[in-house]
């Protein structure tokens, strides 16, 4: 048994909670999983976002394209784990309504432990 298992659950149940808001659309409830500022390093940009609503609500229609389906996790494993941080190695795979892919996208995800809320401070990916 890990000394932080109950961090590395409470991490791993954000990024399942961030997943699922994702493949719903829903921009609110996927703010939720965040804690901010949150960070997301890809297609050679950083972004900061300070605060809930600085997503647009048809993000989700304009960034993965016409093809996009859903997204889903192919691999979850920590890094390093502590009381309030846990670190994943990731890979997640965007798919197409017919269930092919259309592409699988390795990336680091930090999740923290802020104000009692497991949210995803950081993010990079390869993901376009």
């Amino acid at each position: 048994m890990s000394e932080f298992e109950e961090s590395i659950a409470g991490a791993m149940k954000c990024l399942t909670d961030f997943m699922a808001a994702f493949n719903a659309g829903d921009v609110e409830a996927w703010e939720a999983t965040l804690n901010y500022p949150s960070v997301r390093i890809a297609s050679g940009e950083l972004v900061i976002i300070d605060k809930p609503g600085w997503h647009p609500r048809d993000m989700f229609e304009k960034g993965l394209g016409v093809d996009w389906a859903r997204s889903g996790w192919e691999r979850r494993e920590v890094i390093h784990a502590g009381h309030d941080k846990v670190h994943f190695d990731t890979r997640f795979v965007r798919y197409r309504a017919d269930g092919s892919v259309i592409g699988h996208y390795d990336s680091i995800y930090v999740v923290t432990l802020q104000d009692g809320h497991w949210g995803v401070k950081a993010r990079s990916s390869f993901a376009p």
